[in-house]
């Protein structure tokens, strides 16, 4: 399925120049993370023009995050960058839920990167067409969830982003970021399309 899917969205080349919610979102993410690495999350709010979120609840937070990062899930790549963003941004501020323990939550350069590579791989396996229907045609449901984990295992191992040294003082809303996110997942889909040359 994996090694099948990238043509339907044109080939290594369609799926990278139509992953326009994956770029933006790894950019966004990674501006927000850089900034929670070098300050609070109050400041990172404010630096990324979201500081009226200041104060507020963990839903209303993370919320106009997912948002901020992903857009509004009218299409379906958005739909996949918002579903991805949800599931790093949970881990991210894990069991934080008042304002205090939100501010208090912080990134260090090592997390960044790994963070913005759970994204990217969650990203491209949302866009993976008719995965759950699919894996609904496994009447075992411990097949379909083995399944369903072997074909998320494959893209994280497949996705990986080369930040530099510093990543906290990349320009991530400039042509550094938008650079490293363009590369990262131009590699994960030129991956993902030689497993099926590789199954000729």
């Amino acid at each position: 399925m994996l090694a099948r899917h990238v043509p339907l969205l044109g080939g290594a080349a369609g799926a990278t120049a139509s992953a326009r919610a994956g770029r933006s979102g790894v950019t966004r993410l990674g501006g927000l993370l850089a900034g929670m690495g070098a300050g609070t999350a109050g400041q990172a709010l404010t630096a990324i023009g979201l500081g009226h979120l200041v104060g507020q609840d963990r839903f209303t937070v993370l919320d106009e995050l997912v948002t901020y990062i992903a857009g509004t899930g009218d299409d379906l790549d958005s739909g996949a960058a918002r579903d991805a963003a949800c599931d790093v941004l949970d881990e991210v501020f894990g069991d934080a839920d008042s304002w205090e323990e939100l501010d208090q939550v912080s990134v260090d350069r090592d997390q960044l990167g790994a963070i913005l590579e759970r994204f990217l791989a969650l990203y491209v396996y949302n866009r993976v067409p008719v995965v759950a229907e699919r894996l609904s045609r496994l009447t075992d449901p411990v097949a379909m969830r083995k399944a369903d984990q072997e074909m998320r295992d494959i893209i994280a191992d497949l996705v990986a982003i080369e930040v530099p040294a510093d990543p906290l003082s990349v320009d991530w809303a400039g042509t550094q970021g938008r650079t490293i996110a363009e590369t990262a997942i131009a590699s994960a889909y030129e991956l993902l399309s030689a497993l099926e040359d590789q199954e000729r």
